[in-house]
């Protein structure tokens, strides 16, 4: 019998809060986490805005001797894992611990902390470098920080796949638990990426919305005015559980996860394929695997930048995909509130599909205002809306062409 896998726990460290009911508070009610930079004096770059993580206290949940040998990612990380397992009311002890894994994506790791050394060698020698340098600029560092405060000693890895980064370390969670080399995994993305060198790298790629003169509606997604996306930090974290497993500790279930799809485009390092052809496939692959035909879909978080390029083949995917039934289900972005948070995208996104399928809500696309004839399908403008949430897809592309995509069901037993 085929191993099901189920959401039983959730964490979140974003623009918009953190933890998961200030996020979801936030998505539903249309607010915006984009703001002027203040992380570091942007004044000598072009792009000066993002979606940075507001009054965050690690020593909430890690101790000050490992905070000083922690990355801000590595933070997050942690922080999003241990709401999580707490919210699943999950036990990690020496009778379970080899059956609880960890899977964390950070699609570039601990650049600042990279940067940080690389001045301190500059200017002090390499004497005065951190032995925790290097610890903490390789992007798995989160998934075994997470592992050791948890204390989890089953399968674990970092997914790093850019952009679609939390959408694989979900699917690859689920299918450690499928195939039973795990009970419970721990999984998410996690990405502290706005430092001068990388806002900078993105503005001269021209993927940058610029949006000085307002902040908040920077982020356009699907709007024919839009620009491009705005940088954003933060983790979540899902706690996936099989069935079973969750049923015998009476645990709360949000929702199933039914289905994971992943392809590449294998067209080029940025630009998304010709109408949305590999994130296409990857969607099939995640409907065939989950047993869900397109007419069930009831929603769509989209991977929706406000690129140019990108609003315009994704939705060219979907109606590629779902046919007339596109014109029919709800998709949004939730990156107009959150911005862009790249690793940890595709986790926040999927997050906000589980709370759609268990509150009823889906969140909006806020900024829409002008309609794109490129652009035609129901992106849930501005406003939140009460809907019968069944089944609920999320979809990530990232750069080198990588594409993931996570379905998920409301429970049943049958």
């Amino acid at each position: 019998m085929r191993r099901r896998v189920v959401v039983t726990g959730l964490g979140a460290i974003t623009p918009l809060g953190n933890d998961v009911t200030s996020t979801w508070d936030g998505l539903t009610s249309g607010r915006s986490g984009i703001d002027r930079i203040t992380l570091f004096d942007p004044s000598s770059l072009a792009v000066q805005i993002d979606g940075e993580v507001k009054g965050f206290d690690p020593l909430q949940y890690v101790n000050r001797k490992d905070l000083r040998r922690m990355d801000r990612n590595v933070q997050f990380a942690v922080a999003a894992a241990r709401q999580a397992v707490a919210d699943a009311q999950l036990c990690i002890g020496s009778e379970n611990a080899e059956s609880v894994g960890v899977i964390v994506g950070s699609a570039i790791g601990g650049i600042k902390t990279m940067l940080d050394q690389q001045k301190v060698l500059d200017e002090r020698g390499p004497t005065r470098l951190s032995p925790f340098f290097l610890q903490n600029l390789i992007p798995d560092t989160a998934s075994g920080q997470v592992a050791i405060y948890l204390g989890a000693k089953g399968p674990n890895m970092a997914i790093v796949s850019a952009c679609a980064t939390g959408g694989h370390a979900l699917g690859e969670a689920a299918e450690t638990i499928r195939r039973g080399d795990a009970d419970v995994m721990i999984a998410g993305g996690t990405e502290a990426a706005i430092v001068p060198l990388v806002v900078a790298g993105f503005t001269v790629m021209g993927a940058l919305a610029s949006g000085d003169d307002s902040p908040e509606s920077a982020c356009r997604p699907f709007d024919k005015t839009r620009q491009g996306f705005v940088m954003a930090e933060g983790s979540a974290m899902m706690i996936l559980e099989e069935l079973e497993h969750a049923r015998s500790r009476d645990a709360r279930v949000y929702a199933e996860m039914v289905g994971y799809g992943s392809s590449n485009d294998a067209y080029d390092l940025a630009a998304p394929a010709d109408q949305g052809e590999g994130i296409a496939r990857a969607m099939r692959m995640a409907l065939r695997k989950a047993s869900v035909c397109p007419a069930e879909v009831d929603y769509i978080n989209a991977h929706g930048t406000g690129t140019p390029l990108n609003d315009k083949f994704e939705t060219a995917a979907v109606k590629a995909v779902f046919g007339e039934h596109a014109y029919e289900l709800a998709m949004t972005s939730t990156k107009s509130m959150t911005g862009h948070m790249m690793g940890a995208a595709g986790a926040v996104e999927a997050l906000a599909c589980v709370l759609a399928i268990s509150t009823g809500i889906v969140p909006p696309t806020i900024n829409y205002r002008t309609p794109d004839p490129d652009c035609d399908l129901d992106y849930v403008p501005n406003q939140a809306r009460h809907a019968n949430v069944s089944v609920a897809m999320s979809d990530s592309m990232g750069l080198g062409g990588h594409n993931s995509c996570v379905v998920f069901r409301r429970m049943s037993d049958d």
